[in-house]
């Protein structure tokens, strides 16, 4: 699909003319930081919030709600004729709607999707409306702390992949000739997130997406660093004492599943990553 790039200089129809049209028939993937926030705003435990209004293990957000002229089911959270019900604690995806916002060489950029702007569709009389630059409207929409918790789950998304390069490189698995373990991590890479979910299992789903973590829970950063360290004492409880080729397979292979499957949360394109690494660990040695 063609992007239009912008700039925080980039002045546009943002304000919100609030008809609820955007509450509708959308994908709106979530980090861990953002179904924490969400289940603080609904005053429920994030396990609760986890199972009631997620689904693929809680990277989703649930649409089942009523439906709209199109045929569309709206967000679990919305209200008719009222809007969001957990308003203070949207995640980034709808704080940022109907802009995009991708990272490339280590640098975000803003964009909106396709060449005329998406709100004209059904929201035309925000013509009528105050224009915003593109950085007064991710001012006004808070979007900072939820940029930084993006940024720092696509950190641990990477520490995680790299206790998959560790069980894969730095054991007989190389050694051995293994040539399974790269077509296992290429089938990931295109798996739909319902099979990468059954793969994975609720017990690392869990350690995923509700980390018990319940102090300086504020603090986007702070709380995924936290969260990256469960992560790997978990791994290393799990997989500090395997014995054979299978054993460290079945993990090299279950942990590429987990850092793709929040890959897939943080809106990234999973195919794309899992050849990255593919050819990162072939060109470390691994064979395919």
């Amino acid at each position: 699909m063609q992007t239009t790039k912008l700039s925080t200089n980039s002045i546009l129809p943002l304000t919100c003319s609030r008809s609820g049209t955007c509450c509708f028939g959308k994908d709106v993937m979530l980090n861990p930081w953002e179904l924490l926030n969400f289940s603080k705003e609904k005053k429920i435990a994030p396990r609760e919030f986890k199972k009631l209004y997620t689904e693929l293990g809680g990277i989703r957000l649930l649409f089942n709600g009523n439906l709209d002229k199109k045929g569309q089911k709206s967000c679990s959270q919305y209200i008719d004729n009222a809007g969001c019900s957990v308003h203070k604690g949207r995640p980034l995806a709808c704080r940022l709607y109907p802009l995009g916002r991708q990272i490339q060489f280590d640098k975000a950029h803003y964009i909106y999707e396709g060449a005329t702007f998406p709100c004209l569709t059904d929201c035309a009389e925000v013509l009528d409306l105050p224009k915003l630059s593109v950085g007064e409207y991710l001012k006004g929409q808070e979007a900072d702390p939820f940029e930084k918790a993006q940024d720092a789950y696509l950190i641990v998304m990477q520490n995680i992949a790299d206790i998959a390069f560790e069980l894969l490189l730095e054991s007989e698995l190389t050694k051995s000739g293994d040539t399974k373990t790269l077509n296992a991590w290429r089938v990931l890479g295109t798996d739909l997130p319902e099979v990468l979910v059954e793969k994975i299992g609720n017990d690392w789903l869990d350690s995923l997406m509700i980390p018990d973590i319940t102090e300086d829970t504020e603090n986007p950063v702070t709380f995924a660093e936290k969260h990256n360290n469960l992560l790997l004492l978990t791994a290393q409880e799990q997989f500090g004492s395997l014995q054979t080729l299978q054993e460290l397979h079945e993990a090299a292979v279950l942990m590429i599943g987990v850092a793709l499957h929040l890959a897939k949360g943080l809106g990234a394109d999973a195919k794309e990553i899992s050849e990255h690494w593919i050819e990162i660990a072939k060109n470390h040695g691994a064979k395919e």
